[in-house]
């Protein structure tokens, strides 16, 4: 019975809702009763010859608009009495249930997005489209198929639905701007723009299996995890010992890490590793013949990860598996500064006074791209003594104070710092002219320069024969 009466209470409710409506009025018609209204009022005035103030007559306007209005606003406030839901909290950690739901529920959803891109087959069939599509040849190369919309308009009909979105006009007009806007497109772009989209859809299918949130984010362990699990294909890696596995890993996820996560929150965005050419670096190890050269140039080739662990090794020498500031002191060309040092103690996080493996390879990835935004970003802070924001002419003097102590102790005459610190506001053109931003370092495009004279001794020495050096690799 308490069922029925319930059925019965929200049928009632919705009846009231539904009579509570704000009933359809046309908008001229009421502009034209509020003149007419206020017209009236305004002759009634001048035939008794009251006279009445400002504020009196707008007190009457709004009266008179109110009343008008009433019937409208009462209706559109009713509407507004029940916001419907449209936040939803993740489950706890405790609730097994909602979890289990939630994480099938996601599954089904990636499987049912994986089902709508094109496989092997189909890409093959839109190739074979393609060079039956009766499309004319470029006049410089006779190998090169050319389509007008007219014939792309076609392959997308005979290809079926399932290639409709791989054939819009917005898609045949940036392809055409591409080409240069001569109203065609090549085949080859067309047929390599739709197996890229496809890639890219599944690639970011396979990254969203590891999202456990299910947020658009991954974090270091969900990075891990998939970067574990993608080892085994990648052939270029296939005589990487086992139990050198989890280093490896730890490396290729801090690259990820230290460049998408600048605020350092510990995640990164899907997109983000979408839409940078790491997951291309990392996927490039599947070539079983891979030259040297590149597999060196690549951080995520096992060449380059021994490297760096080799390195963090020959460092620890008290064989601790952690780096203390005196052992770090020997990484490089040994010329980091000890004020350079001590600050990246003071700012990184340390246990009992010492680094650990991943905290080394923040380091490494600072220093061994300086050019780019994230590395300048993770040095600036390390050069911001105060947390200010900016470099002052104090803070520059209290690092180049230790690279003329290193100058000193290699029986070089010191330079004056005047004469740098000028160099240095001069390179990189602040905008305020007695404080350098992070801002202004990246704007110069001079800020890996300016950082390596206050870092290291070596860095210094470069800057001072840099005319020396260009001239010998000119020769050379």
């Amino acid at each position: 019975m308490s069922e029925i009466k319930k059925e019965n209470k929200s049928v009632e409710t919705q009846k009231s809702c539904t009579s509570n409506l704000p009933p359809v009025v046309d908008e001229d018609e009421i502009n034209n009763k509020l003149k007419d209204r206020l017209r009236k009022y305004i002759k009634k005035l001048d035939k008794s010859g009251t006279s009445i103030t400002n504020e009196e007559s707008d007190k009457i306007e709004v009266e008179t608009f109110k009343q008008l209005y009433k019937p409208k606003f009462d209706g559109i406030e009713e509407t507004y009495k029940k916001v419907p839901k449209f936040y939803f909290k993740l489950p706890r950690s405790d609730d097994m249930l909602s979890q289990k739901l939630r994480e099938e529920t996601r599954a089904q959803f990636l499987q049912k997005k994986s089902k709508e891109l094109l496989d092997n087959g189909e890409l093959k069939h839109l190739w074979s489209l393609l060079e039956k599509s009766n499309g004319s040849y470029s006049m410089s190369n006779s190998d090169e198929l050319t389509i007008d919309y007219l014939q792309y308009r076609k392959i997308r009909d005979e290809a079926g639905p399932k290639y409709r979105p791989y054939f819009t006009a917005e898609i045949f007009g940036r392809l055409q701007a591409a080409e240069g806007g001569i109203g065609r497109v090549r085949g080859v772009s067309l047929f390599n723009y739709v197996m890229r989209r496809v890639w890219l859809q599944q690639t970011r299918i396979g990254l969203s299996l590891y999202d456990v949130t299910g947020q658009g984010y991954l974090t270091e362990h969900d990075l891990e995890s998939y970067i574990a699990e993608l080892v085994p294909s990648l052939a270029a890696l296939d005589g990487l010992d086992s139990s050198f596995t989890s280093f490896y890993v730890c490396t290729a996820a801090r690259k990820f890490l230290f460049f998408l996560d600048p605020l350092r929150v510990g995640r990164v965005r899907i997109r983000d590793v979408l839409s940078c050419s790491f997951l291309d670096d990392l996927l490039e190890l599947r070539e079983e013949d891979l030259p040297m050269e590149l597999q060196e140039q690549n951080w995520f080739s096992a060449a380059s990860a021994l490297r760096v662990y080799g390195q963090y090794l020959n460092l620890d020498r008290d064989h601790n598996g952690m780096l203390s500031i005196n052992e770090l002191a020997g990484y490089g060309s040994g010329t980091l500064t000890r004020a350079f040092l001590q600050r990246v103690f003071q700012q990184c996080l340390t246990y009992d006074g010492e680094i650990d493996y991943k905290t080394y390879l923040d380091l490494v990835l600072a220093l061994e791209n300086r050019r780019q935004p994230a590395a300048l970003a993770y040095l600036f802070r390390v050069l911001d003594i105060n947390s200010q924001g900016f470099l002052d002419a104090f803070t520059l003097n209290y690092f180049f104070k230790a690279i003329q102590e290193q100058m000193i102790a290699h029986g070089a005459d010191p330079v004056n710092f005047d004469d740098v610190k000028d160099e240095i506001f001069d390179m990189i053109r602040p905008e305020d002219p007695s404080k350098i931003t992070l801002q202004d370092l990246v704007r110069s495009g001079q800020g890996h320069t300016a950082v390596s004279i206050l870092l290291e001794l070596h860095g210094f020495w470069a800057y001072e024969n840099r005319e020396a050096l260009a001239a010998a690799g000119d020769h050379s």
